[in-house]
């Protein structure tokens, strides 16, 4: 078997509202394994046989869409993927003191095209920094999400529609715990 993360957009957002039993009841509805949901924002952790990535991800947005009436856009990571993720740490600036930023990490469905990266390093400012890795965009503000000016639409139409979901690097981390408790159980 294997351990997948799925991290699904608009879950508890935007009127979007579903309880974490009943998201269970879904992933297990597909025939997926062990799952459990991490906060409600839309983070399961499932293990399944397949190892179509892609094929799987299909399968989980359609059987939501059905059941739950909206798109519901899902990026499925390997518990090795989301283990990078949590493990990035943002460069420190100037002397490091006193620095209260937040990092947030954007997931993407295939790697940032050269495109996407250079829009990237044109938004790069004294509170808004973007370090991309693949299919992950890490995005350090010097403050809070809601004080950056690109909060809101401001990234959407750099994003210029591409599908993504976001989560804060906290909020990685303790699911990447939480997965590798799950394997240790397994």
């Amino acid at each position: 078997m294997r351990q997948y993360i799925a991290f699904l957009r608009g879950i508890n957002v935007g009127g979007h509202r579903v309880k974490m039993d009943r998201l269970r009841e879904l992933f297990e509805g597909l025939g997926l394994s062990d799952v459990s949901t991490f906060i409600a924002s839309g983070n399961v952790i499932f293990s399944t046989d397949s190892d179509d990535v892609e094929a799987l991800s299909d399968r989980i947005e359609r059987h939501l869409s059905r059941a739950l009436g909206y798109e519901v856009a899902t990026f499925l990571r390997s518990p090795t993927q989301l283990e990078k993720m949590a493990s990035f740490h943002a460069p420190v600036r100037g002397d490091g003191k006193d620095s209260k930023h937040s990092v947030y990490v954007v997931l993407l469905r295939a790697p940032a095209s050269e495109d996407l990266r250079a829009r990237l390093v044109e938004l790069c400012t004294e509170m808004d920094e973007f370090f991309v890795s693949g299919t992950e965009i890490y995005w350090r503000i010097e403050g809070k999400l809601s004080e950056s000016p690109l909060f809101g639409r401001g990234l959407e139409r750099v994003l210029q529609g591409l599908s993504t979901t976001t989560r804060n690097l906290n909020t990685l981390r303790r699911l990447a715990a939480k997965s590798r408790q799950g394997r240790a159980a397994l």
